[in-house]
């Protein structure tokens, strides 16, 4: 067969790209999307659901922790929650889990909100089996009555494996490493996730206090989504309480020092915990983050927003979430 002549052959390709039969070569498809469906901590926040984080690569819809309203937040970006499939859980916190029965059960839904049409995978730490057997035997009924109803049997189904650190997800050009974190003596396992695609990278910390080990699997990471926890300095000289629960977590000039040694294109907080035990005293601020951070940090630190998506390729652009209508 011939080949057309070029300037025919080119209108041919800019009338098939102009009827969408051709992507422009330019796509998202080789960029890594992280979106921060919730950014909050245990405390029942409106402004900031449980942890949750979103990352799509290539055809790829993972799912890192599902907190309090993590479906909600999905079909806000009007994604389906049938389109996830893959959820990978940091630890078992409830804070981290709550979320779970919600996106499983309802996106086995017939409406557009739902529709899955394959088992759930879900990897965790030890103990994520157990929890996926108990969350099975605990909605036994529902899925009982849903398979009388001839509702969409496989995606009622959950496959779960506990994990331990290492290449824990590789498939169609996206590997996810599972790394063990410092969540303290008595929360163990507690494992971060870094994500690699197309030649980027995005690591996420899950709830760690100072970690070398996280610094060690973030080295060359583009963007480093890390945890976050203030408290003020009278709350802790009063609160044995309080010392306890920053134990588990990374004060903001402690994340700086990490991020220093990490030196990714782009910090990002997220799971920001604002802590305070004794109603005499107030939690610090959001404001007080970024300033705390910077004595350790010059680099470029985002304070995440629920619903802010970054999406990582040649350039790293931040994107914060906008009502549709304002």
């Amino acid at each position: 067969m011939r080949a057309l002549p070029v300037k025919i052959s080119l209108l041919l390709h800019l009338l098939l790209l102009q009827l969408g039969f051709l992507a422009p070569k330019l796509s998202n498809a080789q960029t890594l999307k992280v979106t921060l469906l919730g950014t909050g901590a245990p405390i029942p926040n409106i402004e900031r659901f449980g942890p949750s984080i979103l990352v799509e690569a290539g055809a790829a819809k993972l799912l890192f922790d599902c907190g309090r309203g993590a479906s909600q937040r999905l079909w806000q970006l009007k994604i389906p929650l049938g389109m996830v499939n893959t959820v990978f859980f940091t630890h078992l916190h409830s804070d981290h889990t709550v979320g779970f029965p919600d996106l499983w059960l309802t996106g086995g839904l017939p409406g557009l909100y739902g529709r899955r049409a394959a088992p759930m995978q879900v990897l965790g730490p030890a103990g994520t089996q157990a929890m996926m057997t108990a969350l099975k035997q605990a909605y036994a009924w529902d899925l009982r009555v849903r398979a009388v109803q001839d509702m969409e049997e496989a995606g009622n189904k959950v496959v779960a494996k506990d994990i331990r650190q290492g290449v824990v997800y590789e498939k169609d050009g996206v590997k996810v490493t599972a790394f063990d974190v410092n969540h303290g003596e008595h929360l163990k396992p507690a494992l971060g996730y870094r994500i690699d695609y197309a030649g980027h990278s995005v690591v996420l910390s899950g709830d760690t206090n100072y970690s070398d080990n996280l610094i060690a699997f973030a080295k060359g990471a583009d963007v480093v989504v890390h945890e976050v926890a203030a408290a003020k300095e009278e709350l802790l000289r009063k609160s044995a309480m309080a010392r306890e629960v920053m134990s588990y977590h990374t004060q903001p000039e402690q994340a700086g020092k990490v991020f220093a040694l990490i030196k990714p294109r782009l910090a990002v907080y997220s799971h920001i915990v604002l802590l305070t035990t004794d109603p005499t005293i107030p939690p610090p601020t959001v404001q007080e983050l970024l300033p705390r951070t910077s004595t350790a940090y010059a680099g470029h630190v985002e304070v995440g927003e629920d619903l802010m998506t970054i999406e990582i390729g040649s350039e790293v652009t931040v994107r914060r979430f906008v009502s549709p209508g304002k």
